[in-house]
């Protein structure tokens, strides 16, 4: 281990990086060092004794404003993050000692050559050529260490991380918006930029749209006046010089995190692994910010007007979406159905216009809200436009389905009283028998919307009445 460290320039004399001729040494020394700590545990406690940690930050810092020398930085970081995955006593010291937060940024800045327009905002050049393969294989080792890094940071915030969050955030942006060397490349290295942004506190996420300048403003006022004329027009968001814009705020982020989140439904595997974490960061920020949830209901959630289709029936992301309601995998029903209830600001009546009763049940009855209401989080009150195409289809819409079903006839209509008679009380007696077996329980709703056997919910019922009597 400590001719490795030497090898790599990671012992305690104060070696340059002046030699060039050092540099495939000091790599597959790293290389080294990164298999056997990964491979032993003994390994792991000697770099644990040697101080491994700050040993890689020290080399860091000399690497930092020198190029070509990517593949150091790469396998730097990479060891930096196997540390911190297999000693979470490392992650605390990288943080708050070694100062890794910002040190692991500024590698993140000078992977992505990132140029500064305001404190939270960089130029994006979209014809830009895409970045080379060295950049990005060290920008998403140094995504991984940050993870770890900051992998509890939304439980201890402080009001003075607040900048240093909200620059990576920044950071983070800027990488959703470029693109790397290859297809599979760029899907990796935004999947480890989602993973990191859910880890940043949700109040520093707003950095992620920004106002558009005065010559964009002016761009989208001469767009939205040309759409003002177009009688087919109602969106509030346009697509102008490849930006999207919505109510004045540049949306490019979150729309290439909801372009990520349908790619990732298309796959049809690993849901839970590939899907959930920008679900859940997606909900989180459309719960926090306001702008962001109502760019994301225009983008997932448009007015209704075609309802012939059950909601879970399309390609649309809204069917995508319904369709995982009742996926098998309980976290992914509950995050994708969590989405959806945000985005209609926790209101029942809203969602089950997108979704259905049948799809929904399974929310509600977790939140205990199948009698009806709204979540606990406040939302602003702007109310849902519906199209005449849904008004006037609401009253022959199949509420448990969701969509518009032609009047079927009545089977009771031509029966006599005897008959009905005779059927309720073989549908009795059926229901009674699968009771008494315990294959069928029936249940009923307690006041606070929560489901319960149904002579639980009776008698909580009569002890409101007889209360309810006795004040009166």
């Amino acid at each position: 281990m400590q001719i490795l460290l030497r090898l790599a320039k990671l012992s305690d004399l104060d070696d340059s990086l002046e030699k060039v001729s050092e540099f495939p040494v000091i790599v597959e020394s790293l290389k080294c060092l990164c298999n056997i700590v990964f491979n032993s545990q003994m390994a792991q406690q000697l770099s644990l004794e040697l101080n491994l940690a700050a040993k890689l930050c020290n080399l860091l810092r000399k690497c930092k404003d020198r190029k070509f020398i990517n593949d150091i930085k790469c396998f730097d970081l990479r060891l930096l993050f196997l540390l911190s995955l297999l000693h979470t006593d490392i992650r605390s010291q990288l943080r708050y000692e070694l100062q890794g937060l910002p040190l692991l940024t500024q590698i993140l800045e000078s992977a992505f050559s990132i140029k500064w327009t305001d404190e939270y905002e960089s130029a994006i050049d979209h014809n830009g050529p895409p970045l080379s393969p060295q950049e990005t294989d060290c920008a998403i080792e140094a995504l991984k260490a940050l993870f770890n890094v900051t992998v509890d940071s939304w439980k201890v915030h402080k009001e003075s991380d607040s900048h240093q969050f909200r620059v990576m955030a920044a950071v983070l942006r800027h990488c959703l918006l470029i693109v790397g060397p290859s297809e599979d490349k760029t899907e990796e290295l935004h999947s480890n930029a989602v993973n990191l942004l859910s880890n940043v506190p949700v109040s520093c996420l707003d950095v992620l749209i920004c106002p558009l300048t005065h010559e964009e403003t002016s761009q989208e006022a001469t767009t939205l006046d040309e759409l003002a004329s177009d009688k087919t027009a109602e969106k509030e968001t346009v697509l102008k010089n490849n930006t999207m814009v919505y109510n004045g705020m540049n949306m490019e982020a979150i729309h290439v995190l909801l372009s990520f989140m349908e790619k990732r439904i298309d796959k049809g595997s690993s849901y839970r692994e590939g899907l959930t974490p920008v679900l859940s960061l997606l909900t989180e920020c459309s719960r926090a910010h306001r702008n962001i949830r109502k760019f994301l209901k225009d983008q997932v959630l448009p007015p209704l007007r075609d309802v012939t289709n059950r909601p879970e029936v399309g390609s649309t992301v809204r069917n995508k979406l319904v369709r995982l309601m009742t996926h098998v995998d309980l976290g992914v029903k509950q995050i994708a159905a969590e989405f959806l209830f945000v985005l209609c600001k926790e209101r029942v009546d809203s969602l089950l216009k997108y979704t259905g009763y049948g799809n929904a049940a399974g929310l509600l009855a977790a939140r205990g809200l199948l009698a009806g209401g709204r979540g606990d989080n406040w939302y602003s009150e702007d109310e849902d436009t519906d199209t005449e195409e849904y008004k006037n289809a609401k009253p022959n819409i199949n509420l448990i389905t969701g969509h518009l079903e032609e009047p079927m006839p009545n089977p009771i209509d031509e029966m006599t009283e005897e008959q009905k008679e005779y059927e309720a009380m073989k549908l009795v007696n059926m229901l009674d028998k699968l009771s008494r077996e315990e294959l069928l329980k029936p249940m009923g709703l307690k006041p606070d919307g929560t489901i319960t056997p149904l002579e639980e919910a009776l008698n909580q019922y009569s002890v409101i009445e007889e209360t309810s009597s006795d004040t009166d």
